[in-house]
């Protein structure tokens, strides 16, 4: 489905100020708990790296690494953010589970809870009750809003999605898929497959995903005028299946491609149009070349008008 100027197929999602509904759990235990879910795993990458250097590293052990890598981060890219979120796309009800058994694989929070927040940051994208933006700090933008032990306000922002009993019962079984995500990589390759399948992976996914709220709000360009502080980073980019595009994705939020050009690789992109081809998703979301154009005219525009402003004492 294509996108055109006239399309009202993109909402620009606005909550006036009384409504913001943002609250944290700061009893310190939380905080210790939370503080550990975020060290832990950096802890097993030191480990992971040390046994690099002393050349104590096998093929299994990489293999594993990368394909529960790709496996958890696609869940994330593909099913929490631009399927369930974003209404990207639409899909039969068996990848529909998959995608987001997938996603909760990742350790990122439960289905629920991660599009919630993600509504929760487009709704006040680099403003006051932003739940993860750099005006507050970098590390606040990439990980302290976690520590903080920030919760969205679902019944606000992901009203909907209580409805769905697929997303529901993901929901509910989130400890389940965690157990698993570990539980898999034992069944390879014993507790080796849990260091590097399941603990250096997690840490691996979770700071290059924690990157695109803290790095892509501050380090890159900025072709779209969105009114936030998004940015495209092609390191980023590369590295988060294409969630690098930030500045597109703001401009076009329920896009399912961030890649807008073929130089701007978009493996999640490339991933749902794999989908496409053998009719397992259908209702794709695609920008107009005409509205991508029209945008960027605009967002000059802006500039210029900004540039020649007289200035004032």
């Amino acid at each position: 489905m294509e996108l055109s100027s006239n399309s009202k197929a993109i909402p620009q999602l606005s909550v006036p100020e009384q409504e913001i509904d943002r609250y944290s759990i700061n009893g310190w235990l939380a905080k210790v708990l939370y503080t550990i879910a975020v060290v832990g795993p950096l802890v097993a990458l030191a480990y992971a790296i040390k046994q690099l250097w002393q050349h104590q590293v096998y093929a299994i052990d990489i293999a594993l690494l990368v394909g529960m890598y790709m496996f958890t981060a696609t869940g994330i890219t593909v099913g929490f953010h631009r399927y369930l979120t974003h209404r990207a796309f639409k899909t039969r009800n068996w990848l529909k589970i998959l995608l987001l058994a997938m996603g909760s694989m990742a350790i990122e929070g439960p289905a629920l809870t991660w599009a919630s927040t993600h509504l929760e940051h487009h709704a006040r994208a680099d403003k006051d009750g932003d739940p993860h933006s750099p005006i507050e700090g970098f590390f606040h933008a990439h990980v302290g809003w976690i520590i903080d032990g920030f919760r969205p306000n679902s019944n606000k922002y992901g009203d909907w999605l209580r409805e769905d009993r697929i997303v529901m019962f993901i929901t509910r079984t989130f400890w389940f898929w965690v157990f698993l995500t570990f539980f898999i990589p034992y069944l390879v390759d014993g507790w080796r497959g849990v260091l590097w399948g399941g603990l250096v992976r997690v840490a691996l996914v979770h700071h290059v995903t924690w990157s695109v709220n803290s790095v892509c709000h501050v380090f890159g360009k900025r072709p779209f005028k969105t009114g936030d502080r998004s940015t495209n980073n092609w390191l980023v980019g590369l590295l988060a299946g294409g969630e690098g595009w930030h500045n597109n994705h703001h401009a076009f939020q329920r896009s399912a491609f961030h890649g807008l050009y073929w130089w701007q690789l978009d493996l999640s992109g490339l991933f749902i149009r794999f989908l496409e081809i053998f009719k397992v998703v259908d209702e794709v979301q695609r920008v107009s070349p005409e509205l991508i154009r029209k945008r960027l005219r605009e967002s000059a525009a802006a500039v210029t008008g900004q540039n020649s402003r007289p200035a004032t004492e």
